[in-house]
């Protein structure tokens, strides 16, 4: 008797974190139904969407200078009909109900264990939902909560004051600014200035 072929998932991983998206590739290599490919933007995603077809796409929230909910209409616009599962670090409350609203299969937390992921690529591609996923109030990290120094250096930020004029307007050092800086990127999961402001307007508009 003839073995049934096992039907191979086709995957697409969109992470701008190439040591991520290697990872996992590499993880995943030796699942026999999972085929995955990955790329680090939402334009070459759109391109791979129209030269092949793929059953599923792994997308990160925060792509740099770019955001998931750009990918949905993107997606559809160049023809594909898969599911999105959404795979972040840390989406807040909003977003992630802007998200399901556009249609992703889910939210899935980059803290969670490589087993629940391969288990949820294949629920998703089912029809059905991840196994372990975000949910409002409990597993999500909550928001940041800013002290009262971070929040001014955020406003400063945001109106486009450089290091030294932020320095000047506190009366603090400089080498200061620059480490309460970083303390808020690591609090908003973010790389640069630019996200620094784009996020606080998106996410934290009512802590500055």
């Amino acid at each position: 008797m003839q073995a049934t072929a096992t039907k191979v998932i086709r995957t697409l991983l969109v992470d701008d974190h190439a040591l991520f998206r290697e990872s996992i590739a590499a993880a995943l290599a030796g699942e026999p139904d999972i085929h995955i490919e990955h790329c680090g933007s939402i334009r070459s995603a759109t391109l791979l969407l129209t030269q092949r077809d793929f059953d599923l796409v792994l997308l990160d929230h925060d792509l740099g200078n770019e955001r998931a909910s750009q990918f949905l209409p993107a997606a559809r616009e160049a023809g594909f009909e898969g599911r999105v599962l959404i795979v972040t670090a840390w989406v807040s409350d909003t977003e992630a109900h802007r998200l399901l609203r556009q249609g992703v299969a889910g939210i899935f937390l980059k803290e969670a264990p490589l087993q629940e992921l391969i288990r949820s690529i294949r629920s998703v591609a089912q029809g059905g939902g991840p196994t372990c996923e975000w949910r409002r109030g409990s597993t999500a990290p909550a928001a940041p909560v800013f002290s009262e120094r971070q929040r001014k250096v955020l406003r400063f930020v945001v109106e486009g004051l450089s290091n030294k004029e932020i320095a000047w307007r506190l009366q603090i050092s400089e080498s200061y600014v620059k480490a309460i800086l970083q303390s808020l990127f690591q609090k908003t999961g973010v790389r640069t200035r630019g996200q620094l402001v784009r996020v606080a307007f998106e996410q934290y508009e009512d802590q500055l």
